[in-house]
């Protein structure tokens, strides 16, 4: 047997080398800086676009103070344009727009479109049990839902109109099926097209007893 000092004195094997893992290293290091180079590349893409910074309902005229300019990247969604904010700051909304919404297209009623803000017109709805309350009364105010149908890239139920007025409401099966309201004509449109598709619901406003 070899003496304590003999046997730290023998070659040791050598210790392999990994190139998997050094080229690893570089498709890593080259995956970074090619990510960063999109993300330079996509911030020239970014286009100006409309926010609401204030709560504006509809029928109601957004006007200058309530608009600012976001830069956001362009993914073909109709967003009002930041050149046309004089334009919309005269339009006013179809539905009822919350702060730091990008404004779209649909969400604004152009001057040339026809509608007057203040300006109040009937609209028929017709109603599938469990869109308006069982016992729905002429003379109550109601708050106008989109309820989009099970569909896929739906959103969530949003406020159409703050409060409408019901005209007459007509029922079937001891429930409403039919009734019209009373709402600016700003946001006759957006409502009709909703009734049509069979995705507004009522909800009442009434006082707690």
């Amino acid at each position: 047997m070899l003496a304590g000092a003999a046997s730290r004195g023998l070659p040791q094997q050598a210790r392999q080398r990994r190139p998997g893992l050094a080229a690893l290293a570089v498709l890593l290091v080259l995956g970074g800086a090619l990510a960063t180079t999109l993300l330079v590349m996509r911030a020239d893409e970014r286009t100006s676009v409309i926010r609401v910074t204030k709560r504006t309902g509809a029928g109601q005229p957004f006007g200058r103070d309530a608009l600012q300019e976001a830069r956001i990247a362009d993914e073909g969604v109709s967003y009002w344009p930041w050149s046309q904010r004089d334009r919309v700051a005269e339009t006013v909304a179809t539905v009822t727009v919350l702060p730091g919404t990008l404004l779209t297209q649909p969400m604004a009623a152009a001057g040339d479109s026809g509608a007057v803000a203040g300006k109040t017109v009937k609209v028929g709805l017709a109603l599938k049990p469990g869109q308006a309350p069982y016992d729905l009364q002429r003379g109550e105010h109601v708050q106008l839902v989109h309820v989009p149908g099970r569909r896929p890239g739906a959103l969530g139920p949003s406020l159409v109109v703050e409060e409408a007025l019901v005209d007459s409401v007509s029922y079937a099966s001891g429930s409403a099926s039919q009734a019209t309201v009373t709402v600016d004509s700003a946001v006759a449109p957006v409502v009709a097209a909703h009734a049509v598709s069979g995705e507004i619901a009522l909800a009442v406003i009434r006082a707690q007893p």
